[in-house]
């Protein structure tokens, strides 16, 4: 119980500190949306490939990020890893909801953490195939590379980083994380957590 409270606290922290630059955003422009996400085919597992380091996805080995589409067109989103080690158990780091707000593109969505803080979400790059995404925050503090296996070749990492350049980015920034050669899906959402 003391563990899932502090787990909690944690999670809003690092909404709150994404709420924060959100504020900021005004001043960097708008980040460049790919032209249309079909939201039933980005649903599923991702694997985080690389991000911009904050402290809440800090010492995760073996990242999923995980969307499901819910009967009133929201997305439910959860967060696994293994904290600190490539042999620690995969657990639920957060959860929230996602909601879309440019229906023209679905590109641009809030993530609603505890039901109180919005955080953004934009799709910049998706691959045809829905094999990859590149996903950025208007700050450009933040920064996700993600795709369906645990890894891609180096030749299409560098054209992903190369579109986070050309929307502002200082891809130095990004940090690979550890993914182990086998992936294994996270435990599926639980709306009492």
């Amino acid at each position: 119980m003391l563990l899932r409270s502090a787990r909690s606290i944690l999670v809003g922290l690092a909404a709150l500190t994404l709420a924060g630059c959100a504020l900021l955003a005004g001043r960097f422009g708008d980040l460049k949306t790919v032209d249309h996400v079909d939201l039933a085919r980005y649903m599923g597992h991702w694997r985080v490939i690389a991000n911009i380091p904050y402290f809440a996805e800090a010492d995760c080995f073996d990242s999923i990020e995980s969307y499901a589409l819910r009967p009133d067109g929201d997305i439910d989103n959860w967060f696994d890893c293994r904290k600190k080690s490539a042999s620690a158990p995969l657990a639920r780091q957060a959860q929230a909801r996602a909601v879309v707000v440019n229906h023209s593109t679905n590109a641009e969505w809030n993530v609603l953490f505890f039901g109180l803080l919005k955080i953004k979400y934009v799709v910049l790059a998706i691959d045809p195939d829905y094999q990859w995404i590149a996903v950025g925050h208007p700050s450009r503090q933040y920064g996700w590379v993600m795709a369906r296996g645990t890894s891609l070749p180096d030749d299409t990492y560098a054209r992903i980083l190369a579109t986070f350049t050309e929307q502002g980015y200082d891809v130095s920034r990004f940090a690979k994380v550890p993914q182990a050669a086998v992936g294994i899906d996270p435990p599926p959402f639980d709306p009492k957590r």
